[in-house]
């Protein structure tokens, strides 16, 4: 006769790092090979990655969500020059695979719920001074034209004018030549990029010709920014105050020069890398980590006033 052997249980699954379960390893990696293939500082990508993989291997990036995890690294990839295009950035909602479909997506919600980036066109008290709001973003030119085109159109017959940026995180720069074109009176040379192969330059200038009625490059013309101002809405506040046409009004603002490509690495994470640097033909630099100094410097709150103030007194000289 044989007895059975009891039953023996069966072992419990191996528990799995919280930081594995969404592959925070894969990231991690995947932002290190793009800081190598794309910065436009290859020295200090090659730093970066380093430093971003020793900190994967000393556990620095344990954490159990995607939203946990972006700080950390995002701090990281700014404790060398501080470039604040240099991130990873955590959406709520996912976000498509391909380049740049996470900031167009994102962008896009904002487009259609902010009259296409001009929420606000007003004629001030006297019926001479001209605001119009440039906000949440300067969007890409093949959405923004049209109303931005309409909102320039609208101001074109005011005596001075007053361009808000204070809320604006950038965007297109092909949208900032396309405002400058209505602030100026002829094609301009505004900007050039210098992209990371260094064999590669690209030239911005103002649009030749406009739709609609344009401004002109001689009525004043005044600017506003504020800590918030960032990339090209401090291009636009850049380009000019460098060519002498607007007085800037507000808080310096955020200081940064260099445009930027989106990579997603997770479905809900995007590595922002800059892919070129900014150089100005008058300054022959750019606002990178200085931000945009203000002609009038005063807090962003009283902008308005002391630039209409400004407007006022100079129509009335």
């Amino acid at each position: 006769m044989t007895t059975a052997s009891p039953a023996v249980p069966p072992a419990p699954p191996a528990r799995t790092p919280a930081a594995e379960q969404f592959g925070v390893a894969s990231v991690v990696e995947e932002t290190a090979r793009l800081l190598l293939d794309h910065y436009v500082f290859p020295e200090i990508a090659e730093q970066l990655a380093a430093l971003l993989r020793r900190r994967l291997a000393e556990g620095a990036y344990e954490v159990t969500a995607p939203a946990e995890l972006a700080p950390l690294v995002t701090a990281d990839l700014q404790s060398l020059n501080g470039d604040p295009h240099l991130r990873l950035k955590h959406h709520t909602e996912p976000v498509p695979a391909e380049q740049g479909a996470a900031a167009l997506a994102a962008m896009r919600t904002e487009f259609d719920s902010s009259l296409g980036g001009a929420p606000r066109v007003e004629l001030l008290p006297g019926k001479r001074v001209a605001l119009l709001e440039l906000a949440p973003a300067l969007f890409p030119l093949a959405w923004a034209a049209e109303p931005l085109g309409a909102a320039l159109t609208l101001v074109a017959k005011a005596d001075a004018l007053i361009i808000d940026l204070r809320g604006n995180t950038g965007g297109d720069p092909d949208t900032v030549a396309f405002v400058c074109g209505h602030l100026l009176d002829e094609r301009t040379h505004l900007n050039t990029m210098h992209w990371r192969s260094g064999e590669r330059l690209e030239q911005s200038w103002s649009s030749a010709h406009v739709p609609g009625a344009r401004f002109g490059g001689s009525k004043p013309l005044y600017v506003l920014t504020s800590g918030r101002t960032f990339s090209a809405a401090e291009e636009l506040g850049y380009d000019l105050q460098q060519l002498g046409r607007a007085v800037v009004v507000g808080e310096a603002t955020r200081g940064g020069a260099h445009p930027r490509e989106g990579w997603t690495v997770h479905p809900h994470l995007e590595a922002t890398v800059p892919v070129g640097r900014s150089v100005n033909p008058v300054s022959g630099t750019n606002w990178e980590g200085t931000g945009v100094r203000p002609d009038v410097p005063c807090a962003a709150d009283d902008a308005l006033d002391r630039a209409y103030a400004l407007a006022v007194a100079r129509l009335d000289g």
